[in-house]
């Protein structure tokens, strides 16, 4: 007879948003016994952001358990004893492989049966890699990704037996830009390929790319744009040496590392809940088409009030929030209590090298660049803002500090109506400040 275990309350996935639903349950209020998470990983829930900086370091590189939750946003460290003391069941290394959502019952590889009477799906997005697209020798050795922790151990060991070599990055987004830098101050020779006209498209204006690119070929890294990897070469031990480009260029290579984007861990509920844009749709609380069934982070479909429209938000500000949200939202249909809405400013961030740039709102409408975008100078600060229908929608800022992040966040939340574009350009951080 295959093994049962029962709870009140399951959370599938042990990433961000596992952990800050956790800690929202204990605050709440949870009994002994009542609460689950599953993880395929090996380790308590962790925050995701320091493998592709702190973690990848050549000194004093981050290790847990100094980056358990929720330290990124400066809450408490939830070390593996927190769930015990808690009486949260941690059940890591257990990969689900079906679910009934009319059964409620989770089944994993090893066939144990998890039966929830809430269930949050806080799966996240797993890493698209080469090998799906049939890439010529992309299942050569050291063709690395980044998402988990054991990726990150295998990149570490990578960047340790090959110190000093070659490594080309394949993409231009996060991962790419990040990794780069990661593994030019690990003394690699790097360069960057990604077939985009400039490096992260989704959200860079050209102005706002072209300093970043040329920030990083000042650091040494070459950039190869327009043009994708179409196959690699290997030794006998089926180690990679060489990347062939579309464009007929081949670079050397001791290692590889691929960051072309991510996809929602959805696939267990094909069929089972209403889908929409790449995700599970939800409404405002986090549930989803079946009563009792919540989806958060990463896979989560909302309603982003401020702008009146169902979007998928990858990102970990997104992963935290809208995990404590749908905890609020399930704790306060027991007892009752109305929650108040959730109305996400969307936000993202970066650092690598010296740089640290963050954005708020949405990247729509006419931009305009202001402040020093000049990438020789010692400390580099400058900004943009997104104009729609005579409004400021999104506020980008490089080089600024927490309180200058601060009111920046307040544009796009505030949505100041604007006269003039020069003007604005002129005042810059001051029209930001004045709100």
């Amino acid at each position: 007879m295959a093994s049962e275990k029962h709870f009140k309350y399951v959370i599938l996935g042990g990433g961000v948003a596992a952990g800050y639903a956790a800690r929202e349950f204990a605050k709440q209020g949870v009994k002994p016994g009542e609460l689950a998470i599953i993880s395929k990983e090996a380790v308590a829930p962790y925050e995701r952001p320091a493998l592709s900086k702190g973690y990848l370091f050549p000194t004093n590189a981050a290790r847990l358990p100094g980056f358990y939750v929720c330290v990124g946003s400066g809450g408490e460290k939830l070390l593996p004893e927190w769930y015990s003391e808690k009486g949260i069941e941690l059940i890591l290394s257990t990969e689900i492989v079906k679910a009934d959502l009319s059964t409620k019952t989770l089944t994993s590889a090893a066939g144990a049966n998890f039966t929830y009477e809430i269930l949050l799906i806080a799966t996240g997005s797993s890493v698209i890699k080469l090998t799906d697209f049939g890439t010529q020798g992309a299942d050569s050795n050291n063709i690395l990704y980044l998402r988990e922790i054991d990726d990150a151990d295998k990149l570490v060991a990578a960047i340790q037996a090959k110190k000093g070599g070659k490594a080309v990055v394949v993409g231009g987004g996060y991962i790419g830009l990040e990794l780069s830098a990661a593994l030019k101050i690990n003394d690699f020779d790097v360069t960057m390929v990604f077939p985009e006209p400039w490096c992260m498209p989704r959200l860079f204006t050209a102005d706002i790319a072209a300093f970043y690119e040329a920030y990083y070929t000042n650091k040494g890294v070459k950039i190869l744009k327009g043009t994708l990897a179409v196959g690699f070469d290997a030794d006998a031990n089926g180690d990679v040496t060489a990347v062939k480009l579309k464009d007929g260029t081949v670079l050397e290579a001791d290692i590889v590392v691929v960051g072309v984007g991510g996809r929602p861990l959805t696939t267990l509920f094909k069929g089972q809940v209403a889908e929409e844009k790449g995700g599970i749709k939800t409404d405002a609380s986090f549930e989803t088409s079946v009563p009792g069934v919540y989806a958060i982070g990463d896979v989560a479909t909302f309603p982003l009030k401020m702008y009146n429209e169902l979007r998928r938000v990858e990102h970990v500000d997104h992963s935290r929030k809208s995990a404590e949200q749908a905890v609020k939202a399930i704790k306060g249909k027991e007892s009752g209590e109305p929650v108040p809405e959730y109305d996400y400013l969307p936000y993202f961030y970066s650092r690598s090298f010296d740089l640290a740039w963050q954005f708020y709102g949405d990247n729509v409408g006419e931009t305009i660049l202001f402040g020093d975008s000049d990438p020789t100078s010692s400390k580099p600060k400058f900004g943009s803002y997104w104009i729609k229908d005579g409004k400021v929608l999104g506020a980008f800022l490089e080089g600024g500090s927490p309180d200058e992040n601060k009111v920046i966040a307040k544009v796009a939340k505030t949505q100041p109506p604007v006269a003039n574009l020069e003007e604005l350009k002129k005042d810059g951080l001051q029209f930001a400040s004045k709100i």
